[in-house]
């Protein structure tokens, strides 16, 4: 029996017999119509253990409309005729990690990002977790990468400024039987070169999380496990890239490619899109959530993506004062699952994270937040004795990039000549970027160098000056900045201690931001209990005045947000009757 009429009986002993499935170059493709999107995500599956090189699962559901992108008005020709040696497409933590590390080469580097600012889809919407590659499955490239990522985050966060702290992760065990999964987990742990494991007794739990349910069993201890603000990051990256010569356009959505027939593949010459017609000698598919959708306009779609969405809830930043080591509690240790199941992060910052939820559903942007959802996470916060559902202060959803084989996609194209792929890069994503970004520079320059000789750039600047932070100095240090410059006096944002001086700077950065949001995610202003209920006015004024915008221009998350409507025009007036005359209502 072929691998193909195998997966075809699968199907059918499922009850899928209305799905027609086909070979299409090393891929199949699943096509036709299923009552609901639990169905077809199931068939997806089943067609993903068939190991082919990828699962294009077009089917289709009634009712349910196909994702679409919106696409930017903006159309000033920015990029029209503009050469780049290397055009990265998706600004999140993989596309930003990538443009710095290829600046380390004599290169020209663009990363084209359709929205207005970096971070604003699952790169700015997760734990901030730099994970210590445990929960990967052996001999995966997640597990691969996150191993690897993990020891490169402390490079580059030393290099980059990036606050990076290691509390060490405890997994903890639901009852005494448990500790009978020892050698599995050891074994685990070794397969994957995860560093410095050990296992905690009950009692040494308890000694180190005073606050944790008493009711816990000891823990396996990671700590190698850390956390970052990941919007944070992906700046960092992006500006590190930017002072070494790449050029970031926000607003810029890719539209389509031009390509030439070289002998049996393609190359793509030129990359369309609303800013103007661009030439590419390599362009990397780091575009996330539509990665495979960015892989079709190449006819290069060999995989497709599903969305995986998480809902996590953010307590007040006085929690921090109740857990010091991320902490979860996974059933089973989820042997079964294909997440790896949330618990309680502490947050570089301090607040306590909780989460994420793990739900199968569609929309690739959609994040919406449901009330199941959030008592959901209730089961977290039971970990911890002094944590309460009053302690919350917001709550937020991302959407995972989920390929059907639950791996990531690092390689370069078999079908188009210098294309490279980052996709599918869910979760652990944050913490094997690093090593993503310099497998994925290395293709590129072998890529390059088929046709030319690629050096080094002998001007790469590795290290990038963090952003004043008011609240990390100590108070002579806060005194002699204010006496300086005093703008760093005027707070704010009450709830962050966030001044008018770190404001500024954020205006005046080498990726200026032009939305609250933008501001949010440098400076957090806005992120506290009161959601910025203060300082939104404010905001909004030093955004306007150092901008030389009007008021009314400021929005929220770019275009289609503004907050304010602009001064009316003046209404004609009144006629004047003749004197003498009386004028009648």
């Amino acid at each position: 029996m072929t691998r193909l009429s195998s997966l075809r009986s699968a199907l059918d002993r499922k009850g899928y017999r209305e799905v027609a499935v086909r070979e299409w170059r090393s891929s199949v493709v699943l096509e036709g119509s299923l009552p609901s999107w639990n169905d077809r995500v199931a068939a997806g599956f089943v067609a993903a253990g068939f190991k082919y090189k990828g699962v294009v699962n077009d089917l289709e559901v009634p009712g349910l409309a196909r994702d679409r992108w919106s696409e930017p008005s903006l159309r000033d020709g920015a990029l029209e005729g503009a050469h780049f040696d290397v055009v990265i497409i998706g600004g999140g933590i993989i596309g930003a990690s990538i443009a710095r590390e290829l600046t380390r080469y004599d290169l020209s580097v663009a990363l084209l990002e359709k929205q207005s600012d970096l971070a604003m889809h699952t790169s700015g919407r997760n734990d901030g977790m730099i994970h210590d590659g445990f929960g990967a499955r052996p001999g995966t490239l997640k597990a691969r990468y996150n191993v690897r990522g993990n020891r490169l985050w402390t490079e580059d966060a030393r290099e980059l400024g990036i606050e990076l702290k290691r509390p060490g992760s405890l997994v903890l065990y639901p009852s005494p039987a448990a500790h009978l999964l020892r050698p599995l987990l050891s074994k685990r742990a070794r397969a994957n070169g995860v560093d410095g494991w050990e296992f905690w007794s009950r009692e040494k739990v308890a000694r180190e999380e005073p606050a944790l349910f008493p009711e816990q069993h000891g823990a396996l201890f990671l700590p190698s496990a850390g956390v970052v603000s990941p919007y944070k990051a992906v700046v960092a990256y992006a500006e590190s890239a930017v002072l070494n010569g790449a050029r970031v356009s926000l607003d810029t959505l890719v539209s389509g490619f031009d390509q030439e027939q070289e002998a049996d593949r393609t190359r793509i010459a030129r990359v369309r899109t609303n800013r103007g017609t661009c030439f590419a000698r390599a362009v990397v598919n780091a575009a996330g959530n539509w990665a495979d959708v960015v892989a079709g306009l190449a006819d290069d779609r060999f995989f497709s993506l599903h969305p995986r969405r998480g809902t996590d809830a953010i307590l007040d930043l006085s929690t921090g004062a109740f857990l010091k080591h991320i902490v979860s509690m996974p059933s089973f240790l989820q042997s079964r699952s294909r997440t790896k199941g949330g618990g309680l992060v502490k947050t570089v910052e301090g607040n306590v994270l909780v989460g994420p939820t793990a739900r199968e559903l569609p929309g690739r942007e959609d994040y919406a937040t449901t009330r199941g959802e959030l008592e959901e996470l209730n089961r977290h916060l039971r970990l911890n004795t002094r944590l309460s559902p009053s302690q919350i202060i917001t709550y937020f959803a991302g959407v995972r990039p989920c390929t059907w084989e639950e791996d990531f996609i690092v390689e370069r194209s078999q079908q188009v000549a210098n294309l490279v792929h980052a996709a599918g890069i869910q979760s652990p994503g944050l913490a094997s970027a690093p090593a993503i970004a310099r497998d994925v520079a290395a293709l590129c320059v072998d890529l390059l160098s088929e046709s030319r000789q690629v050096r080094p750039n002998p001007r790469f600047e590795p290290r990038r000056q963090a952003p004043t932070s008011l609240g990390q100095l100590s108070l002579e240090e806060r005194s002699a900045l204010i006496a300086a410059h005093p703008a760093y006096g005027r707070v704010v944002c009450r709830c962050e201690q966030v001044s008018e001086g770190e404001l500024v700077d954020a205006l005046h950065s080498p990726i200026p931001v032009s939305s609250l949001d933008s501001m949010k995610r440098r400076t957090r202003t806005g992120m506290g209990r009161c959601h910025g209920g203060f300082c939104t006015p404010r905001v909004m004024e030093i955004i306007a005045r150092e901008r030389g915008i009007p008021l009314e221009e400021v929005t929220k998350k770019g275009e289609g947000s503004r907050l304010l409507e602009g001064p009316e025009e003046p209404a004609d007036p009144p006629a004047t009757a003749p004197q003498g005359e009386e004028v009648s209502s």
